[in-house]
């Protein structure tokens, strides 16, 4: 297959979403009936679901699932919690389950996406899990609570605090300076492609913007990018927006040796997924400080 035609595949491919559930024949079946596209993923562990409104008709069919499966595993889900309760302050019951809100933790979103049907209430800003799942969730607690404290303010204001004065906090101002100046040592026979979401070992999946030409010095830059060599050239490159993660289509399988030490490569699924929810949150920041600034009329 030729570059041009790579490129044509890819323009064409649409962007797919992930859901996993436990396996169950009649389940399987339910959900193949909703959704005759997907495909089962052995790499990733889940089903693909191909489509820009994936994630809202998962969503819509998990919370059909959880309705489903109340009357049996509900009950047995509020008896086990009505024994052997977790009691804890971001933990909450209400009619059909349990409220969890945590500070952000990629941790404890990680744990709470293995819980089967839970669900992000993006209206009330919570996780919710229905009785049904509780097993699930009681197995998880642990991790999920120790992730939510040490991401609370004052946990983090104490680490700040004792980093102070420390080589890892003068490292850390040494990252946040590099990491401004919005460069990327590439190899200058083997260059990303520009204007598309790539990712990189260094700074996650960025846009390149340009290739200046300019050689990097390997010796100065050893710290942060330690495979670049005199043959590497600076490359610009900014945030990837939004709709530029939505519209990147995976790669096929995990990147190997040769694309870490290069220092680029196709994003994978999972790394498109935190990219995209990284992305939401700087543009609902952006929308926020855009509207507390515009005039009143």
């Amino acid at each position: 297959m030729t570059d041009e035609s790579r490129e044509e595949t890819k323009a064409v491919e649409p962007p797919q979403e992930t859901v996993s559930f436990a396996f169950d024949r009649l389940t399987v079946a339910r959900f193949r009936e909703v959704f005759p596209n997907a495909r089962c993923s052995d790499t990733l562990q889940a089903w693909t679901v191909p489509g820009k409104t994936a994630r809202r008709r998962i969503d819509r069919w998990l919370a059909s699932e959880a309705d489903r499966k109340r009357p049996y595993e509900e009950e047995r889900g509020r008896d086990a919690y009505q024994f052997e309760p977790i009691l804890s302050p971001y933990l909450q019951v209400y009619d059909r389950g349990f409220r969890i809100k945590t500070p952000f933790s990629r941790t404890v979103v990680d744990e709470l996406r293995q819980i089967p049907f839970a669900r992000w209430n993006s209206d009330d800003k919570v996780w919710e899990v229905p009785y049904a799942s509780y097993d699930d969730l009681q197995h998880r607690w642990e991790a999920i609570e120790k992730a939510a404290k040490r991401a609370e303010p004052e946990e983090r204001r104490k680490r700040a605090e004792a980093r102070k004065g420390t080589e890892e906090e003068a490292k850390a101002k040494r990252r946040t300076s590099e990491r401004n100046k919005k460069r990327l040592p590439v190899p200058s026979d083997d260059l990303p492609p520009p204007g598309r979401p790539v990712a990189t070992t260094a700074f996650g999946i960025v846009v390149v913007t340009d290739i200046t030409g300019e050689l990097v010095n390997p010796e100065e830059v050893a710290e942060h990018h330690p495979n670049a060599d005199d043959e590497h050239v600076w490359a610009g490159w900014r945030a990837a927006t939004l709709e530029e993660l939505v519209h990147t289509w995976p790669a096929r399988a995990e990147p190997g040796e040769y694309e870490r030490i290069r220092g680029w490569w196709q994003p994978t699924l999972e790394e498109l997924r935190a990219a995209r929810t990284a992305a939401k949150s700087r543009e609902r920041r952006r929308d926020a400080r855009n509207a507390s600034t515009r005039p009143s009329t």
